[in-house]
């Protein structure tokens, strides 16, 4: 064979001064089965069990169970149960490869997908989904990660990962207090992606990864009605996709979504950075195991509340987490009785407030954008989320006499721990820059084609366009094949996880 050495120094050589990335574009979807209204109790039924599960103490790696992105979470599924729609994707993988529909989860690390071997899985989706089944015999890249393998030795190691030495496999038991869980094993095999390589470039590029193949699931995993074929999880974990494209210097360590509030729902999930000028950017707080903010105050109609700043501290099990695994949003209670109070006299009498289901509500007569005020959400780095009527309110639809019953989505919180979900994530480009520990937001229409960034120096493409600022950029490509980039990037994939 002959040796790399040579092609690798010359594409190094070749690289401008900024470091060259591309960027992948991944389009979400939104499954619905019919349409049936169910309460805010039932709601936060489902959040409950979310929670539960995000306020364990973990290192990492937990795969959780989350149904994601539901923009009207009045949907459920044929049988009545209260299941509201999720976000999903497509990632391939295996050679020849097979594609498996995923969810989207922020609040946990690895991708893991159910392997052919599984028991106790489902074996059809009431989703509309035609369920796959990974099979590492048929797949003639596939390999099993052995013991000796960094994330059974090393620091990316999670409290879920275990070593067999019968088999010398390094496995995973995700178990939970509600009863859901899975076990299985770590696969390294081939995931591809198309990569935005330059102007009206688009390669069809791939690299060695490690996931997880589930064999035996329990809970929740089990139902027909919440099935797909696994978890695509985008935590801050060193398992995670982005950890690890990005430690192969394929992909920036950044990720964005924008998840469309109207319609079918849908959006576009990008493993890059969406750039914006509307953005604004607020520092995660180091060392925590969940995408945490320093939220700091709120106003309502441009009047700050009266809230101790110490309700919003961040500790083991309080502080504020922005999470897609979430249906509505929740604060505390020193904060969410201020907040509830002031929304409601800022629309007397334009409105008649009333108790639905132990809820604050309004009969509306007028459109809620005329009578309800904007909300800030003020954070650290002097980043604001300006929230309007439709991001903290939830329509019930008509009431008895026949008004439109609008009732406050904000939740308040069992715990300590205040969580932005996907009430409020909907509509605006999200940004989670691990790189430089931050997260940035602008309200956006997701039907929209996003610019992306795909050099350190923010050059940018367009997705749809696909054009690129940096004249560098484009005389590296006339140098570079895509092909040959895209080979390159394969073979340092493989080098750097040690598995051939």
């Amino acid at each position: 064979m002959r040796p790399l050495w040579p092609f690798l120094i010359l594409a190094a050589s070749l690289l401008p001064m900024s470091v060259v990335y591309c960027a992948t574009f991944l389009p979400l979807h939104r499954a619905f089965p019919l349409n049936h209204t169910l309460g805010l109790d039932q709601l936060r039924a489902r959040d409950s069990v979310r929670h539960a599960r995000l306020l364990q103490s973990f290192v990492g790696g937990v795969v959780d169970f989350s149904v994601q992105g539901s923009p009207d979470p009045y949907l459920v599924g044929v049988d009545g149960s209260s299941t509201p729609l999720l976000y999903f994707t497509k990632v391939k993988l295996g050679s020849p490869p097979r594609e498996f529909t995923v969810q989207i989860d922020t609040g946990s690390d690895v991708l893991w997908v159910t392997c052919s071997s599984c028991r106790n899985c489902p074996q059809s989706s009431a989703l509309g989904i035609q369920l796959n089944y990974f099979d590492t015999t048929s797949s003639s890249t596939a390999g099993l990660v052995p013991c000796s393998h960094p994330i059974c030795t090393s620091e990316i190691q999670t409290a879920a990962t275990q070593c067999s030495p019968q088999s010398n496999q390094c496995i995973y038991s995700f178990q939970y207090g509600d009863g859901s869980g899975t076990t299985g094993y770590y696969v390294a095999d081939t995931f591809y992606f198309d990569a935005v390589l330059g102007k009206s470039s688009i390669a069809n590029s791939s690299a060695v990864i490690v996931f997880g193949c589930s064999t035996f699931q329990s809970g929740d995993l089990t139902k027909t009605e919440k099935a797909v074929d696994g978890i695509f999880g985008f935590g801050q974990g060193g398992l995670s996709v982005v950890s690890q494209l990005s430690s192969h210097g394929i992909t920036p360590r950044v990720f964005s979504h924008c998840l469309k509030g109207e319609g079918s729902g849908g959006g576009i999930l990008v493993l890059g950075e969406i750039l914006e000028p509307g953005i604004v950017y607020s520092p995660l707080v180091p060392s925590q195991s969940h995408y945490n903010l320093n939220l700091q105050s709120i106003a309502v109609n441009g009047q700050l509340l009266s809230i101790d700043p110490a309700a919003f501290a961040t500790s083991n099990d309080r502080g504020t987490i922005v999470d897609s695994g979430t249906t509505l949003a929740y604060l505390v209670e020193e904060a969410y009785n201020p907040f509830v109070s002031a929304v409601t006299a800022t629309v007397q009498p334009s409105v008649t407030p009333t108790i639905y289901k132990g809820n604050q509500c309004y009969l509306v007569s007028n459109s809620v954008s005329e009578v309800f005020p904007p909300v800030s959400l003020n954070f650290a780095g002097g980043a604001s989320m300006l929230l309007k009527p439709q991001e903290y309110l939830i329509n019930l639809g008509p009431s008895q006499n026949g008004a439109p019953l609008w009732c406050i989505g904000f939740q308040k919180a069992q715990a300590g721990l205040s969580i932005l979900g996907d009430l409020v994530l909907k509509d605006k480009i999200f940004v989670y820059d691990l790189a430089h520990q931050r997260i940035g937001w602008a309200n956006y229409d997701c039907s929209l084609s996003v610019t992306v960034s795909v050099t350190s120096s923010k050059d940018f493409i367009n997705a749809g366009q696909w054009s690129v600022s940096s004249s560098s950029r484009d005389m590296l490509l006339k140098l570079l094949p895509p092909s040959i980039m895209a080979l390159l990037m394969h073979i340092l994939a493989l080098m750097s996880l040690q598995i051939l």
